[in-house]
């Protein structure tokens, strides 16, 4: 007795249902993965003054990140145990404005030249050290309520950590 496939993709019926069936299964895939990576993302501005009116309008502080994103070992660190996390990124979406000025190393990192121009003014204002990473809370008009940088520390108690420069 000869066994026949489970699907004869030589019978043209079999093959077109067949197709079929993956072009779904693929698509609800990359749908899902879509969603569930946009669902985890942070929303990081780069525009400064884009920044400070949406923490005026939705009355929120402005926390402001420099960090060399593809060199600097601790901004790695802190993007990875906090600012990626779930915990930080659903209170940040409903109670921050979050900026980020990056200074990348590597030339296929490397930003506009607007942008990185932007992010060195910003820098000469609120990190004149050249701290990496620096994690500045500001008020919406930009005055400074605290700093801080890298810490071992949970999601939970870096966001106590930033709230405690909010008055």
């Amino acid at each position: 007795m000869i066994s026949r496939p489970i699907y004869e993709l030589n019978n043209s019926e079999n093959s077109k249902q067949f197709h079929a069936t993956m072009k779904k299964s693929i698509i609800i895939l990359i749908i899902a993965f879509i969603n569930i990576s946009s669902g985890f993302a942070q929303d990081w501005q780069t525009d400064f003054s884009k920044a400070k009116e949406l923490a005026t309008k939705e009355k929120k502080p402005i926390i402001l990140v420099f960090q060399g994103s593809d060199w600097c070992a601790p901004c790695i660190k802190l993007s990875r145990e906090i600012w990626t996390t779930e915990t930080f990124i659903a209170y940040a979406k409903d109670n921050y404005i979050m900026f980020q000025a990056d200074f990348p190393r590597k030339k296929k990192n490397a930003l506009p030249e607007k942008q990185a121009t932007a992010n060195a003014k910003l820098a000469e204002k609120y990190d004149k050290e050249g701290v990496f990473p620096l994690v500045v809370v500001l008020d919406n008009k930009g005055t400074l309520l605290g700093e801080t940088g890298y810490k071992k520390i949970t999601p939970k108690a870096y966001i106590q950590e930033l709230n405690s420069f909010v008055k």
